[in-house]
């Protein structure tokens, strides 16, 4: 079985594509994060978790739903994630993962795919053009990644140093904390009500307020809402109406 959360569809592709070269199902658990569902999930397959990473590590609430969420069957677990090209401390957080819950770690192996954080001036996308090219090469990596899990194999990715544990692992929490926040989200007259970014909201942050959004608490920033939106009409301080906001969906018929 290969579960996982993808906001602006480049984990979901990943998911996807290793599903299909595996044989396996693929399932989306945007649905039980949002309703809090750890209930079973059973495999008899090697399961497969596939993750973006934010801030140089897996999501962190999609990292403490992995820990609560239950799964039967087969005790082998690979994790996938997919990064705009540095996954920090994800494999080791994956690891992790695998030790609380009594599962066989048969290995991580980051992806690497286009940029998809337009609120930050520090990370810019990609060109166009420069986009499509990560997007081709990532896919070219995905063949390789479910080979190994099709015959059983261990995975091996880059060694996570110490120095990286003891400075991300403080950091990416007080980043989460002071530059996620949710007050820079707006919705311009373009917005047609159609709620869903509600709907894709994996922290429940967004409510419809007289047929508008509107976001409270505390922000993954995984722009999701962003990305999703069928007019373009969600803002983000300078991510104003024309700014590039990038979502798979966009490249895949030009890929």
């Amino acid at each position: 079985m290969v579960l996982y959360f993808s906001a602006t569809g480049n984990t979901e592709y990943v998911a996807g594509k290793i599903a299909k070269m595996t044989g396996d199902e693929a399932l989306d658990l945007l649905k039980r994060i949002k309703e809090k569902d750890y209930s079973p999930i059973y495999s008899e397959k090697p399961f497969v978790i596939c993750s973006p990473i934010y801030v140089c590590e897996m999501p962190r609430f999609f990292a403490a739903f992995l820990r609560k969420l239950v799964l039967k069957g087969n005790r082998k677990v690979y994790f996938i994630t997919t990064s705009g090209g540095y996954a920090g401390v994800g494999g080791n957080v994956a690891k992790r993962i695998a030790k609380k819950k009594h599962m066989i770690f048969m290995g991580h192996k980051d992806i690497k795919m286009p940029p998809n954080y337009p609120v930050s001036k520090r990370y810019k996308l990609l060109s166009p053009k420069e986009t499509l090219e990560r997007l081709r090469a990532g896919a070219k990596e995905i063949p390789a990644v479910a080979a190994h899990i099709k015959r059983g194999e261990h995975i091996r990715d880059r060694y996570v140093l110490l120095l990286e544990k003891v400075i991300i692992r403080p950091f990416n929490p007080l980043w989460v904390r002071v530059k996620q926040p949710t007050k820079l989200f707006s919705a311009t007259d373009d917005c047609i009500g159609c709620g869903k970014c509600v709907a894709r909201c994996p922290l429940n942050r967004i409510t419809m307020v007289d047929k508008r959004p509107k976001w409270e608490g505390n922000c993954a920033h995984c722009m999701s809402c962003i990305a999703n939106c069928p007019v373009e009409a969600i803002e983000y301080a300078h991510v104003k109406k024309g700014v590039e906001k990038y979502r798979i969906g966009k490249y895949l018929k030009k890929k």
